[in-house]
């Protein structure tokens, strides 16, 4: 049987940078606390907290000694948590994405303006907690397009937002409907060639872009082990896309959860994740499955 590991899977550059950050301060302090997991995966979660990586949360900084380092995770925070920093005497090391900064950026210059800010996200995801704190929560958050249709102020000025690891279909079908009923719409853009994106709207190019590939890579292969965090939103969206193109699709965390019953029949099997799943995770669940085929 054939494994192979999807080329275009693993970490995206903005995970890439926060883990370097944390790896980065670890290397000189044997302390360093995470406003959240640093990523949603828990396997590579238990492997930070082996070199000192505490997860916490805002509550946490009156516990915590003055003085100590908190890391900012790709997803941001909104700037209530700078403040709050300041108050405790704790220094913040912002690992912030780029690309969720300048989403947070353009947010802040049309609340300035007096926009109805309109952000496509899920409420609880750490990303659009920052976003929405830019606005100080009055953004108006929506996850399909009947919620855009009945939550929206049609009469106000509106900008439409994005939450970076959304889809892009439903995304623009919200955009499209809008762009009917708001006189006044503004579908707002990022293009940056220093961070690689691209987009003509705020999901990040790098999760939309894994789409075509991934669809021709679940179709390459009898069967499919998605690995990923259970947590992680680009997870879900992006397993969705490979079981749509192959049934024999399995989502897993852990080497532990698979079940070898699976691979009945099959000739080559395709190993692939999310932008939160470490290359080395996957690198071991290649080898638990070859090594279980060979014996």
């Amino acid at each position: 049987m054939i494994v192979s590991i999807d080329k275009f899977a693993g970490f995206c550059w903005g995970v890439v940078r926060a883990i370097d950050f944390a790896e980065r301060e670890l290397q000189t302090s044997s302390k360093l606390y995470s406003l959240g997991d640093v990523i949603h995966n828990a396997v590579e979660v238990k492997r930070l907290a082996k070199l000192g990586l505490e997860t916490i949360t805002v509550e946490d900084f009156e516990k915590i000694p003055n003085g100590s380092k908190v890391l900012i995770r790709a997803h941001g925070e909104p700037p209530a948590t700078y403040k709050k920093a300041v108050t405790f005497g704790i220094e913040l090391v912002d690992a912030t994405c780029p690309v969720v900064t300048k989403v947070q950026e353009r947010i802040k210059k049309f609340v300035d303006k007096n926009y109805q800010i309109v952000i496509f996200g899920k409420k609880d995801h750490a990303e659009v907690i920052g976003l929405s704190g830019v606005t100080e929560d009055r953004a108006v958050v929506i996850l399909s397009l009947t919620e855009a249709l009945e939550n929206v102020d049609l009469s106000k000025p509106t900008v439409l937002f994005s939450q970076t690891t959304m889809d892009k279909e439903t995304f623009a079908l919200i955009a499209s409907a809008l762009k009917e009923k708001v006189k006044e719409l503004v579908i707002e853009t990022i293009e940056d060639e220093a961070v690689e994106f691209h987009a003509k709207d705020t999901i990040c190019g790098q999760v939309s872009g894994r789409e075509k590939k991934l669809r021709e890579f679940a179709g390459l292969n009898d069967v499919i082990i998605f690995t990923a965090g259970k947590k992680s939103s680009n997870g879900k969206v992006l397993y969705a896309i490979a079981k749509d193109v192959n049934a024999k699709t399995f989502f897993v965390e852990s080497k532990e959860e698979i079940d070898f019953t699976w691979f009945t029949g099959a000739k080559t099997v395709g190993i692939t994740g999310a932008t939160s799943t470490p290359q080395w995770v996957m690198e071991e669940m290649k080898s638990v499955l070859e090594d279980h085929f060979e014996k």
